[in-house]
C-alpha cells in the first residue's frame, strides 16, 4: 500500500486548498478512505470518510459544510477540497486506508 499525499501550503483565513491523495498497491475503488488530521501538539483526528461503491460521505462536525470529500476511481486517487479555512484548520492532513496512512501534507492557515 502506497499513499501519496500533496496540495497542502498557506493560505489565508477564508481560503481555499485541495489536497490529493494517489493511492496505488491495492483495488482503490473496493475501499473506504478517509481523510485525517493532526495539528501541532494534538492527538490525530478524523476529519472525513468516503464509502466505496455509492461514494457516501461523512464529515466531522467541524468541517461539515466547509469541506468536500471526493474520490476519482479511474486515477485512483482521493480529493478534499477545503473552503473557509480557518487557522483551527492548521494541521498535518494523512489519508488513510485501513491502518496505512501517507506521508502527510501541511495545511497552514494564518495571515
Amino acid at each position: 500500500v502506497q499513499l501519496v499525499e500533496s496540495g497542502g501550503g498557506l493560505v489565508q483565513p477564508g481560503g481555499s486548498l485541495v489536497l490529493s491523495c494517489a493511492a496505488s498497491g491495492f483495488t482503490f475503488s473496493s475501499y473506504v478512505m478517509i481523510w485525517v488530521r493532526q495539528a501541532p501538539g494534538k492527538g490525530l483526528e478524523w476529519v472525513s470518510t468516503i464509502n466505496a461503491g455509492d461514494s457516501t460521505t461523512d464529515y466531522a462536525d467541524s468541517v461539515t459544510g466547509r469541506f468536500t470529500i471526493s474520490r476519482d476511481n479511474a486515477k485512483n486517487t482521493l480529493y478534499l477540497q477545503m473552503n473557509i479555512l480557518d487557522p483551527e484548520d492548521t494541521a498535518v492532513y494523512y489519508c488513510q486506508h485501513r491502518g496505512s496512512r501517507g506521508q502527510g501534507t501541511q495545511v497552514t492557515v494564518s495571515s
